[in-house]
């Protein structure tokens, strides 16, 4: 079938039309650690911090699905942690009527897009409540990552062949 021929199906039936919904967004998991402090409070130097990403999909039934964005944050000063932040921040969502590979790239793009700026206002009033400068991790392009990840799956099934 077409992509005229779909799209003038959907709008005659728009029960078959792709529908998404959000069902539920939650806190999964969380952890703060100062595993320095009192000292580190008085460390004069610059803050090294790095924020590392995962995103795990869950099929939880027909249509319905678990995505848990987490979001791993280390802040250092002088080569001692000052502090570890790791927040999950989970979504139910229900995905109807997507094709496989528009499924998958919504999965991958849409989903954490959602759930960042919650995992991101987390980590920020952790780590303010934890003693430091509050903390605002800047936006994450989940398209350009979801490209890049394509890209690399492609090149190591070329290079397994």
């Amino acid at each position: 079938m077409t992509e005229e021929n779909k799209t003038a199906a959907q709008a005659a039936n728009p029960e078959n039309a792709p529908q998404m919904s959000i069902q539920k967004l939650y806190v999964k998991d969380v952890s703060f650690e100062t595993p320095n402090a009192p000292d580190i409070f008085n460390e004069k130097g610059q803050p090294e911090i790095k924020m590392n990403l995962n995103q795990k999909v869950k099929k939880i039934s027909d249509n319905v699905y678990e995505i848990v964005l987490s979001v791993t944050v280390t802040c250092k000063i002088l080569e001692k942690t000052a502090y570890l932040v790791e927040v999950q921040q989970a979504g139910i969502f229900t995905l109807q009527n997507f094709e496989d590979n528009i499924l998958h790239q919504v999965l991958g793009t849409y989903c954490p897009n959602v759930l960042f700026p919650y995992a991101r206002q987390t980590v920020s009033d952790l780590v303010m409540n934890g003693g430091f400068q509050p903390l605002l991790l800047q936006p994450v392009n989940f398209d350009q990552l979801y490209a890049q990840q394509l890209q690399q799956a492609q090149a190591e099934s070329a290079t397994k062949q």
